[in-house]
């Protein structure tokens, strides 16, 4: 009879939190004719890799892959009736400019998802709003121009850089990306605009370094651990940036030649200054859960930011990944506190308590707290 008393008074099991992990699958067709193949099936490996940390007992993950049928992913969707959606997807039919639908859908249905809302990727997808975006509110970026084609004017002093307008993970951006005379300006964006079937941004180029700022955390995101890309096994005739073999082509010479490197040595003030141009563009987009601010840092100690990506790559090996470790959040951790911040969002809705005020009870719960002397708020 005690056994059986015992067992009545333990409380039930929890069912696991059901969460579908959301991918585009648009690189199945293979890379024929997209320039940002590569960029675009990371997403698959990436997807597999959070549906194996999620599997644990506590959580009950599921692949859903998405293919631009919003019909065919509702329905999906209310079948498997899931908690949360962990929101992968970046593009759809091959078009970047579609990656704010799947929040969209989610939003409709009412299902929590990780990451930016629709408006922040919104803002974040054309390269001139971006810019526009940052100057609006007074984050230092370098000035630029958008070119439709290569008769249109350009005042920019030189050297310049060319980049497609409406693409991400560096797709278009190669070691002629960086311009010294208007004839190879003119060059580059008549192939740009011949490759992509868009226009280009031409933005004034910052001789200099470049760092890379990660901000993670919900309600209060923090700035995590200053990242350099150390260009200095890059050829001498290769310009220091992070092109898209950089980012894609392992084993190429511009992958040997661009290694990230965590805590770079920076003079306490400069340092400052990254962090702080960072948090004002994170917060200019309302980006929320994670994110990623890119900085070119002049000569003469002036930062400027050239991108921000509000869905920035979550791969196990990745600059966000990284920088998490370095403050005490392995992989599995990550993956879990986004699904956390998600669920956050959901009770308070249906609570109406603020998260601001939420967050000041859960402060210490989160691993980042350990580091927080290190790790400045926003």
């Amino acid at each position: 009879m005690t056994e059986i008393a015992t067992l009545l008074r333990r409380p039930p099991k929890r069912k696991p939190i059901r969460v579908a992990v959301l991918y585009n699958v648009d690189f199945e067709d293979g890379p024929d004719g997209d320039p940002g193949y590569e960029a675009r099936a990371d997403v698959a490996a990436v997807a597999a890799a959070m549906v194996t940390t999620l599997s644990d007992g506590v959580h009950e993950a599921h692949l859903v892959p998405v293919d631009g049928d919003m019909h065919v992913l509702r329905d999906r969707l209310t079948e498997l009736d899931p908690e949360c959606a962990f929101n992968l997807c970046e593009s759809l039919a091959g078009d970047a400019r579609l990656e704010t639908a799947v929040p969209l859908i989610l939003e409709l249905m009412g299902i929590p998802c990780t990451g930016s809302p629709p408006g922040a990727l919104s803002s974040a997808l054309y390269k001139d709003r971006v810019k526009r975006r940052l100057e609006e509110a007074g984050v230092p970026t370098p000035p630029a121009r958008v070119m439709t084609g290569r008769n249109d004017a350009c005042d920019l002093p030189f050297p310049l850089i060319v980049k497609p307008v409406r693409e991400d993970g560096s797709a278009g951006i190669t070691s002629r990306s960086v311009v010294h005379d208007e004839a190879s300006l003119r060059e580059r964006v008549a192939e740009v605009v011949a490759t992509f079937h868009q226009p280009c941004l031409v933005e004034q180029f910052i001789p200099g370094r470049e760092l890379n700022v990660a901000l993670f955390g919900f309600p209060t995101a923090r700035v995590l651990p200053l990242q350099e890309i150390d260009f200095s096994l890059l050829p001498s005739h290769e310009p220091k940036i992070v092109s898209y073999a950089a980012k894609w082509e392992e084993g190429s010479v511009a992958d040997k030649g661009t290694r990230p490197v965590l805590h770079p040595q920076l003079p306490a003030g400069v340092a400052a200054r990254v962090r702080r141009v960072a948090v004002e563009a994170f917060r200019a987009f309302g980006m929320r859960d994670y994110g990623r601010v890119d900085v070119r840092l002049s000569n003469a100690g002036i930062p400027f930011v050239v991108d921000v990506n509000p869905n920035c790559d979550l791969s196990r090996h990745a600059g966000m990944a990284r920088a998490a470790a370095a403050v005490g959040i392995d992989y599995p951790s990550l993956a879990k506190l986004l699904v956390r911040y998600a669920l956050r969002r959901r009770r308070a809705a249906a609570t109406g308590v603020p998260l601001v005020r939420r967050s000041a009870i859960r402060n210490r719960e989160e691993s980042l707290t350990a580091s927080s002397r290190s790790v400045p708020h926003l």
